[in-house]
């Protein structure tokens, strides 16, 4: 496996084979890791990681590790790929690659009350490399970074810049500068102003509050639909 080098702040630990790097990062969490670990799975045909949190506010507010993540990602791929490759990020996690979903992020923490300030938190991250398929056609809303002109994006520069570009946004939104995450998400955002389904409800999506929650419109109703809502069992 190549070698792959972190921040400060951030400590790597390898995983391979089979084993999910964001299960793993869920165990040590429990366990009692130090935030900032990052696990990682280098296949040759995917990229999977996860990072490890320590909050300090109630999970609410911390579920804003998971669009953080992937402002990082996305910021990643745009300083490794083509300037001509659109990358956008969908609220539930999912990462588009011109227009084609492209893996995605998810998120799990030590409890799910929105008010209580979490032991720890994970958000795991899931890039396909190259197609699962030869024939795209059967799954054309579905892509892998090498099929959208991204073969010489290499998986553990990659990795390397996520963590980075991840750290960055952490530390701006840990100083109170949630404004510019705001407004950086936003302009990289799919699927607003467009009909949506989420949590059982249907309507349009109209945007986020400042909890990065959905804002969906019904009929004469406007729901909230919380980022906690996508936190998985661990």
């Amino acid at each position: 496996m190549s070698e792959v080098s972190f921040p400060p702040l951030l400590s790597g630990h390898a995983v391979t084979g089979p084993e999910d790097p964001f299960d793993t990062a869920c165990k040590k969490a429990i366990i009692g890791c130090d935030a900032g670990l990052v696990t990682y799975n280098l296949a040759p045909d995917s990229l999977r990681a996860a990072l490890v949190f320590a909050p300090e506010v109630p999970l609410r507010q911390a579920m804003a590790m998971l669009p953080t993540c992937g402002v990082g990602l996305q910021n990643a791929l745009g300083a490794l790929a083509p300037p001509e490759v659109a990358v956008h990020l969908e609220w539930q996690g999912q990462i588009r690659v011109n227009g084609a979903r492209c893996g995605g992020l998810r998120c799990a923490a030590s409890s799910t009350d929105p008010d209580t300030i979490p032991d720890w938190l994970v958000v795991g991250l899931n890039i396909p490399l190259w197609p699962a398929s030869q024939d795209s056609g059967d799954t054309p809303d579905e892509t892998a970074l090498y099929a959208e002109g991204c073969s010489d994006v290499e998986a553990p520069a990659l990795l390397e810049s996520w963590a980075r570009h991840s750290l960055h946004w952490i530390t701006r939104w840990e100083d109170g500068d949630t404004k510019a995450l705001h407004t950086e998400w936003r302009g990289i955002a799919h699927g607003t102003g467009e009909d949506t389904r989420q949590a059982g409800l249907s309507g349009t999506f109209l945007g986020i509050d400042e909890n990065f929650g959905m804002l969906l419109r019904a009929g004469d109703t406007t729901h909230l639909i919380p980022l906690t809502s996508l936190l998985e069992t661990p």
